[in-house]
């Protein structure tokens, strides 16, 4: 599976928030200032080459699908980043937030009891 852009992953936010639909569709979802129809068309082929999605024909304009899941591609691609960054240990990822202020006393709790509660899954 290929890393996606910037640009790929707020069009794959949207896909996967969206579901099956038309590029026009997409665009409708983009923050503004929405880009040009023709970028937005570009970066959808580019995920369906990369195959991220995949499209389907009816006469002149194409219906798109989903084909990988938005779990699917964090699993992947968080574990790079937490084995890059962090030394390939989700501890020292937390440690990171926690010393940041980006991660309070009481979401680590909450993360205690998923993490206890999920054990024997």
């Amino acid at each position: 599976m290929e890393k996606l852009t910037p640009q790929e992953e707020i069009a794959m936010q949207i896909i996967w928030q969206k579901g099956t639909g038309f590029i026009k569709e997409y665009l409708e979802e983009y923050p503004e200032p929405k880009p040009p129809y023709t970028t937005v068309a570009s970066i959808v082929k580019n995920l369906e080459r990369k195959g991220f999605i995949k499209g389907r024909k009816y006469g002149m304009i194409i219906e798109y699908t989903p084909v990988v899941s938005e779990k699917l591609y964090k699993k992947k691609f968080m574990g790079g980043f937490v084995k890059d960054y962090f030394e390939n240990s989700y501890k020292e990822l937390v440690t990171f937030f926690a010393k940041e202020k980006k991660i309070s006393p009481e979401d680590l709790k909450e993360i205690i009891n998923i993490i206890e509660n999920n054990a024997g899954e």
